[in-house]
């Protein structure tokens, strides 16, 4: 599967070349680079049924997407871009940490917890089919972004914060390549965002103190800004 993702990643960084091809007559001025800014939601899917979300589970994401033109009018084109992403997930499943593994458990209500999280950090590339109804003048335009998103964690992280004392330190059961489907659609800067993974956040084989299976499927929902 991962060499399949590789290849189509591959595939797609080579479009440039077939785009430039099939629109000599368009302006060459006219491009829809972008700088976005995203704030998500963060669900968590197909998870334990003793594993419940609590507070406010978000995500943060930026980056650049450069943008390639597929038709001579320009209101289609092929997205690539490179951005860093931050996500957290709140809920009662506590991480400790042992001499050379983890465990997992749910939080204890002896415990007295004001907050319990996963975090992670990724390095992301998004890759996206676009649509708008855009002109060289016109700069405020309906569009719909369809696409996948690969990403890599560079770090992960769970914290625990009881009225008593902290704990945080570094996860590395974490599946670290991640990938998933995406649709960005609205008007103007303002865009509605889905994610939706397509692995889990954890690796294979990891279960639940009580014997269940550990599996986490993000799904991210929330607003996507575009800045030109």
């Amino acid at each position: 599967m991962r060499i399949r993702l590789i290849l189509l990643a591959a595939f797609l960084f080579a479009s440039p070349l077939l785009a430039q091809e099939i629109i000599p007559d368009g302006d060459p001025d006219y491009l829809e680079d972008q700088f976005y800014v995203g704030l998500t939601y963060n669900l968590i899917l197909n998870k334990p049924e003793s594993v419940n979300q609590q507070n406010l589970s978000y995500g943060l994401q930026l980056g650049f997407i450069k943008d390639l033109p597929l038709n001579s009018k320009r209101n289609m084109g092929l997205g690539i871009g490179l951005g860093y992403a931050v996500n957290s997930y709140y809920s009662n499943l506590q991480v400790s940490e042992l001499d050379d593994s983890f465990e997992y458990s749910l939080l204890s209500s002896d415990l007295n917890t004001k907050r319990n999280k996963l975090e992670t950090h990724l390095i992301e590339l998004p890759i996206e089919i676009r649509f708008r109804n855009s002109t060289p003048t016109e700069y405020k335009f309906w569009r719909f972004y369809a696409g996948a998103k690969l990403g890599y964690v560079v770090g992960a992280r769970s914290k625990l914060v009881t009225t008593e004392y902290k704990d945080s330190f570094y996860v590395t059961d974490i599946e670290n390549f991640r990938y998933g489907l995406t649709a960005n659609f609205g008007y103007n800067t303002f865009n509605i965002h889905i994610y939706y993974a397509l692995n889990n956040l954890f690796k294979d084989g990891l279960q639940l103190d009580s014997g269940e299976d550990l599996t986490f499927t993000p799904l991210r929902i929330g607003f996507i800004f575009y800045i030109l």
